[in-house]
């Protein structure tokens, strides 16, 4: 079993920056791929990030791309969302996933999700 622990959510102005972490325990980090999402209130969860297990392929939605980066150390079972000059329509919870078949776009091919964290955006 992987079970997955957002941080580093919180408040921050536009055009400022956060970095999520994601820690992961239970069986091996390293041959999982990993993604970002987020949900707004009223809203689907949209996809915003995803890495291979290696860390070698990495995909973005258009939205975030060019502001965003996704990384992974898996010394440290952990990976993480850096996000650059973030807007107000970035304000959502963001939850980190796990798939062990491969890099995947698609909140129904993950297996493993944590229980997010809130980022908002103010004016």
């Amino acid at each position: 079993q992987v079970q997955l622990v957002e941080s580093g959510g919180g408040l921050v102005q536009a055009g400022g920056s956060l970095r999520l972490s994601c820690a992961a325990s239970g069986r091996t980090f390293s041959n999982y791929a990993m993604g970002w999402f987020r949900q707004a209130p009223g809203k689907e969860r949209e996809f915003v990030a995803a890495i291979s297990w290696s860390g070698g392929n990495t995909y973005y939605a258009d939205s975030v791309k060019g502001r965003f980066t996704i990384s992974r150390d898996n010394a440290k079972n952990t990976v993480y969302l850096q996000m650059n000059s973030l807007k107000p329509e970035d304000t959502a919870v963001y939850y980190c996933a796990a798939v062990v078949t491969g890099i995947a776009r698609l909140s129904y091919e993950y297996d493993y999700w944590g229980q997010g964290t809130q980022v908002t955006v103010s004016s």
